[in-house]
């Protein structure tokens, strides 16, 4: 983990009393769904979507004389991710039996990792932006990642006025699905903390390929673990675990409303209880579930059916050399090579293909500034409303280039960028081609811009004596009447310059 060079979490020392103020310590169990084709121990589709029970088979739902088979692309993605969260590969790993019975674990035991798992000991870095406070970043330790198979999925059906549903149904198509689960430490102080951390973790697996992070349909979740305890060098308090968080906004107002139940029900004397509780999305509030279980109630053995997992390190280096450039990285390189803020850099680099569509643009001799104010203005406005990747995007980095050039050199003006830009949004095509089929250029003549402005000082002589006698603010009435007069296509400084020139008189 690198040195602690980064911002620390802001906290008040005291209370009114002398007491030192409350403080709350949060962990996350990150579900990451590895985007394979097939299953973690079988062939089995992992298709979403589709008919329940569609993509089982035997070994899915454990059949006597069945045996599971790791599939190597779900041990290639897992040291991936691994890697990707600085963590420290294991040569040797293996799978254990996690014993519960629940109707959606047709086994009625999940195969998982316990003692040796595939890698331990890493960190991120967390840019923490919150409302009204300057952004900071923080750096999170990692406990650890295993990989193990996903559960089905419980659907409750019929209705009944008092007693809710009158069945459940069970599909098991996501039972077996390969899943990454990532377990932060105990660093994460505030709601924002943890919803920033768990989007970083997103965007994360989502730069290397192995998920696509999809919350609506599974394919990433979240267990919180709050307690809180009277300040930084206090015990831990009695951890509460909020299962199921599926978006950052639940996670972190799940957060804030546990940490202030588990404060006032503290000062009120009452006991906090190790349980699991649920978020209650529209009331906003927990809800116990069940108490919690210990790692003693699930009778973990080593899976008998699966022999041990190697990586050699020339394997593992093999995949390091495989990732791209993250996040992080990119922000720093971003910021502190090219210029740019930290809310731009920010921004292009949540999404691989935005950052790879600027980045391209730049390459192509676009002004960075300048094409980041374009891509995540009016280009990210547009793919949003119309639902479009920026891949599928016809105006082409190259050509986005352009049009910043055309600006730049004076042979058009923002305002008329912006008026060829929709056409090259829906079409794309030559920035150029556009302007001269047009007739767009820019008016850069002296002489053509200090006879239009005589035109227009000797048809409004009032308007000239009032700037003349003080009335200075005028000069924006004459420029947008140049403006006016020559469609937009006068250059802005030029026009300024002579029209100043000739009010002052």
């Amino acid at each position: 983990m690198p040195s602690a060079t980064t911002t620390p979490t802001p906290s008040a020392a005291t209370t009114g009393h002398g007491e030192p103020a409350w403080e709350a310590v949060i962990g996350l169990e990150t579900h990451v769904q590895l985007g394979t084709a097939s299953k973690i121990f079988t062939a089995a589709s992992t298709a979403f979507g589709d008919e329940p029970n569609s993509h089982i088979d035997p070994v899915v739902c454990g059949l006597p004389g069945t045996l599971p088979v790791l599939n190597q692309k779900v041990l290639e993605y897992a040291v991936k991710a691994a890697l990707a969260l600085n963590l420290q590969v294991a040569e040797h790993s293996k799978f254990d039996r996690k014993q519960y019975f629940y109707p959606d674990l047709p086994k009625n035991y999940q195969i998982s990792q316990y003692d040796e798992p595939i890698a331990q000991d890493g960190w991120i870095e967390v840019e923490v932006a919150e409302k009204g406070k300057d952004t900071y970043v923080k750096t999170v330790g990692i406990e650890r990642l295993h990989m193990e198979e996903d559960a089905g999925k419980l659907v409750h059906a019929g209705s009944d006025r008092l007693a809710g549903s009158t069945h459940s149904l069970v599909d098991y198509n996501r039972a077996g699905v390969a899943l990454a689960e990532i377990v932060s430490k105990p660093d994460l102080r505030t709601g924002r903390e943890a919803a920033e951390y768990a989007s970083e973790i997103r965007r994360i697996m989502r730069y290397l390929g192995v998920s696509d992070g999809n919350m609506q349909e599974g394919s990433l979740r979240c267990d919180v673990n709050i307690s809180v305890r009277r300040g930084p060098d206090a015990p831990f308090g009695v951890k509460v675990e909020i299962k199921n968080m599926n978006s950052f906004s639940a996670i972190q107002k799940a957060c804030e409303y546990e940490i202030a139940r588990q404060i006032k029900a503290i000062e009120a004397g009452e006991p906090i209880l190790q349980e699991t509780r649920l978020w209650d999305e529209g009331k906003q509030l927990t809800r116990s579930m069940r108490s919690k279980e210990g790692s003693s109630d699930y009778r973990y053995f080593p899976e008998p059916d699966l022999g041990p997992i190697e990586v050699t390190p020339a394997q593992r280096e093999a995949w390091r050399a495989e990732l791209p450039e993250l996040p992080a990285a990119k922000r720093h390189r971003y910021a502190e090579a090219l210029g740019l803020s930290i809310y731009d850099a920010r921004v292009l680099t949540d999404e691989r293909p935005m950052a790879e569509y600027f980045e391209a643009a730049v390459a192509a001799g676009g002004d960075p500034k300048a094409v980041a104010n374009w891509v995540t203005g009016d280009i990210a406005a547009h793919v949003n409303a119309n639902r479009l990747s920026i891949a599928e995007l016809p105006l082409r980095p190259e050509q986005l280039a352009e049009m910043v050039r055309l600006i730049e050199d004076g042979t058009i003006s923002g305002k008329i960028a912006k008026e060829i830009l929709p056409e090259l949004l829906e079409k794309g095509g030559s920035p150029q081609a556009i302007v001269e089929a047009r007739g767009l250029g820019m008016i850069s003549d002296p002489a053509a811009i200090g006879t239009i402005v005589a035109e227009l000082l000797a048809a409004h002589p009032e308007e000239v004596a009032a700037f003349r006698g003080g009335k200075t603010k005028l000069q924006g009435f004459f420029v947008g009447q140049l403006m006016k007069r020559t469609g937009g296509r006068a250059d802005p400084k030029l026009a300024n310059r002579i029209l100043s020139e000739q009010l002052k008189g």
